[in-house]
């Protein structure tokens, strides 16, 4: 198997673990007892384990174990881990709390690997900024794949997602140790300093830096919406969960394609101003599209996700490389990641929580604590149950005994009390498997209910806003000539297919910073 070929397959598998879970788990983890404060921590704590773990674990694979092993050892690890979570999902009476804890523990494992496959892909390149982005394009592809299959197999609002979480992340742990050698690094020695971006810090002297800074981790507040809450307007509105919002990486895709021919015609400015107004587009197609169930509306936010993130994001990493003095120019990547998408979207996930309870009546938390108690005790039921098909075909064989003793005269003693016995056994298990469905077709009306009932017009309407108050501050106070008129002459007559250059060195650092897919 090729370099090139191997590389693909661990950029798909990296991101086919996080889209295996991510989107969806609010839509299973609320039916268990968690509320809208408890889906804020479980977004919180990926963005703090963004912000600790890379530090570490980058100073390890640079110093003393080779990248593939880190990435593999890490991967093996979080899938335990999440294995684990599993196991606490299914131990009856579940503490969100605790399971929390275990989600920033596999994060904690899962976060620096982001930065690890960076590593061992553009390591093993012979020209990195053309090759990376086609082997980067494998990751988006991983996540769609990943919506795909929990749509395909119906793990969207179930426990399984995370079995296929803690599968795809072993597989790849296993699949890392196949990869090409990455030694680290012991010709130079990475400081601490080094790690936390000290030089980078220096970039925000520049007033227009700053202001883009800003801007950045404001928008990541209600960027975590989308992550947090969007996957519960799609159930609304009954459409699949997982296909629908592989949509937005569909998106990102062609939009990501396209960047270098709108970056030299637009400017910095302009790229970054559009993304901005498409966020609060987008959440007022979700503010007023959620109470009317209007499902056109909700797939055009899920889809608009490319130019949101890519026209900001993206345009953000090109823009931080443009200002950076080559020897910090990774620094300066780490650093943006840090600030947006650990600080920004921490306090996002925080926001988007308190916002969605705020917006949540009585009588939804009251239909969340009843699906919650009906699982539990389908749960207790399916412990105790003992009715199989094996079952059914020894009640059959007992019956045919039966009969075939009474034809030959032998009597009824030799198979009746065997007989009545699993005759018993098996029409008390029907009589479980009813009420299982029973409780099963409840928690489903319950659900419907349940969203029914949220407030959806205010809850997205405030991100929106917020969102558009971010755009309003960026217009007035961003400023840089400079780079706007250096981005105009960049292939500016060049067509879409061939002015990749400047994406591509936004792209190509060695860090996380293009993982929010």
């Amino acid at each position: 198997m090729s370099v090139f070929v191997r590389l693909c397959i661990m950029m798909f598998l990296q991101f086919f673990v996080w889209g295996a879970w991510y989107v969806t788990a609010p839509n299973f983890l609320t039916t268990i007892g968690f509320g809208a404060s408890d889906i804020g921590n479980t977004y919180s704590v990926g963005p703090l384990a963004g912000i600790i773990a890379p530090l570490f674990v980058g100073m390890i694979a640079d110093r003393y174990l080779a990248a593939q092993k880190v990435l593999g050892l890490m991967h093996l690890v979080g899938a335990a881990v999440m294995f684990y979570a599993t196991s606490q999902m299914s131990a009856g009476a579940v503490n969100p709390n605790t399971l929390n804890i275990i989600f920033f523990i596999y994060m904690l494992t899962y976060f620096p690997t982001l930065a690890l496959t960076n590593t061992v892909a553009m390591k093993n390149m012979t020209d990195s900024k053309q090759q990376f982005p086609y082997i980067r394009v494998f990751g988006t592809f991983g996540w769609i794949a990943a919506g795909f299959v929990l749509t395909g197999l119906n793990f969207e609002t179930n426990i399984n997602m995370f079995y296929m979480t803690s599968g795809a992340a072993a597989l790849l742990g296993v699949f890392s140790f196949l990869l090409p050698n990455t030694p680290p690094q012991t010709d130079s020695k990475v400081t601490l300093g080094q790690l936390f971006g000290v030089d980078a810090w220096k970039l925000l002297k520049d007033k227009s830096y700053l202001i883009f800074m800003i801007s950045s981790i404001l928008i990541c507040i209600p960027l975590a919406f989308y992550y947090q809450i969007a996957s519960r307007v799609v159930e609304l509105v009954e459409l699949p969960i997982g296909v629908t919002m592989s949509y937005g990486q569909w998106s990102e895709v062609i939009f990501m394609l396209c960047i270098p021919f709108f970056f030299a015609r637009l400017g910095v400015k302009k790229m970054l101003a559009v993304g901005m107004a498409v966020w609060t587009l987008r959440y007022l197609l979700f503010a007023f599209g959620a109470p009317n169930s209007t499902s056109s509306m909700i797939i055009l936010g899920v889809v608009v996700h490319g130019i949101c993130y890519d026209f900001f994001f993206v345009t953000g990493q090109i823009y931080t490389d443009m200002k950076s003095p080559e020897p910090i120019r990774a620094q300066a990547q780490g650093l943006l990641v840090m600030l947006t998408l650990g600080i920004g979207m921490f306090i996002g996930a925080q926001v988007a929580g308190k916002i969605e309870l705020y917006s949540t009546p009585e009588e939804a938390v009251a239909l969340q604590k009843k699906q919650a108690g009906n699982n539990d005790q389908i749960k207790a039921i399916q412990e105790n149950i003992s009715a199989t098909g094996d079952d059914l075909e020894d009640l059959n064989k007992l019956s045919a005994d039966y009969f075939n003793a009474v034809d030959l005269g032998n009597g009824i003693a030799v198979a009746w009390e065997p007989f009545l016995a699993s005759h018993s056994k098996f029409t008390a298990d029907l009589k479980i498997k009813n009420d299982i469905n029973v409780l099963q077709k409840e928690n489903k009306q319950n659900r419907k209910i349940e969203l029914q009932l949220i407030d959806w017009k205010t809850l997205w309407s405030i991100p929106a806003i917020f969102a558009g108050c971010v755009l309003g501050f960026f217009l007035l106070t961003f400023k840089d000539d400079a780079t706007d008129e250096a981005a105009e002459t960049v292939d500016a007559d060049n067509s879409c297919d061939n002015e990749e250059a400047p994406a591509e060195t936004g792209l190509t650092e060695e860090t996380p910073a293009e993982t929010a897919s």
